[in-house]
């Protein structure tokens, strides 16, 4: 009775504790889920303000917002190539591990021309727009090369596995329609067979081998039939022989009578 109640005891606890982790784990993945959502609104917003200030701000102003939008937009749309092929082939982990690099760069960089939106010395700020726009366009042009090759990496990939694929459905196809090569394997022997003769004697022609003319007493002799390669003509039938008397056999009525002797 006490090992049973212990028994369901220890079930308690374990369904309790069980419970629990359940409980916390949906509370964090709610609460990623939430801080997720909440930074893609922000970025929305910080995103919609840079290009609304870059289309109606002019002056230092305008082309901060412009870099700040052009900074941004190459360095998500980077992120977002990687993290997507990295799952499926292992080898872009190194460039996502530069990429990580080049983002503390642009992570700078956005803050710093963050910091010059409010700055009110706009002569200082108009000063530092070359260099700005120079290291700008550095870490554009390498997040966009990464971004790119990992493209073209993925499209290769997917190039040389439909050429498999299209090998393997022709060679499937070829075997579904066996039909066809039995039914073409008599007509090419029959094709030989009749081309036979005529490609043979094309074949002697054109090696220079002239056939002499049959002349007019060989026509009956077998030497040019064998020549040819046909059956060989049967012998001339005998001339026809007088039997000899002496052999022919004597009937009783054909012999002469002999003469009566008288003693």
């Amino acid at each position: 009775m006490e090992a049973a109640i212990t028994i369901l005891a220890l079930l308690f606890v374990a369904f309790i504790a069980l419970g629990v982790y359940a409980t916390v784990k949906a509370v964090g993945a709610a609460k990623r889920g939430v801080d997720r959502t909440i930074t893609q609104a922000r970025r929305t917003v910080e995103d919609t303000t840079l290009r609304a200030k870059s289309f109606g701000q002019t002056g230092v102003a305008g082309e901060l917002a412009q870099l700040r939008l052009a900074l941004r937009t190459s360095m998500r749309a980077t992120q977002d190539a990687l993290h997507a092929g990295v799952a499926e082939d292992s080898s872009l982990a190194e460039s996502v591990g530069l990429f990580r690099r080049l983002s503390a760069h642009g992570l700078e960089l956005d803050d710093e021309l963050k910091r010059l939106e409010r700055e009110p010395d706009r002569a200082t700020v108009a000063a530092l727009l070359p260099q700005l726009k120079e290291r700008t366009q550095r870490i554009t042009h390498s997040a966009d090369s990464l971004r790119w090759a990992a493209r073209d990496r993925a499209r290769q990939f997917a190039d040389d596995d439909l050429d498999a694929l299209n090998a393997q459905i022709d060679i499937e196809a070829g075997a579904l329609r066996h039909w066809t090569v039995e039914e073409q394997r008599p007509q090419q022997a029959s094709g030989a067979a009749s081309q036979g003769p005529s490609a043979g004697a094309g074949r002697a022609h054109d090696a220079g081998v002239d056939w002499p003319e049959p002349t007019a007493g060989a026509g009956s002799s077998s030497t040019a039939d064998e020549s040819w390669g046909g059956p060989a003509r049967e012998e001339a039938p005998q001339a026809i022989t007088a039997p000899d008397p002496h052999l022919r056999t004597r009937y009783p009525w054909q012999e002469a009578a002999r003469p009566e002797t008288t003693n």
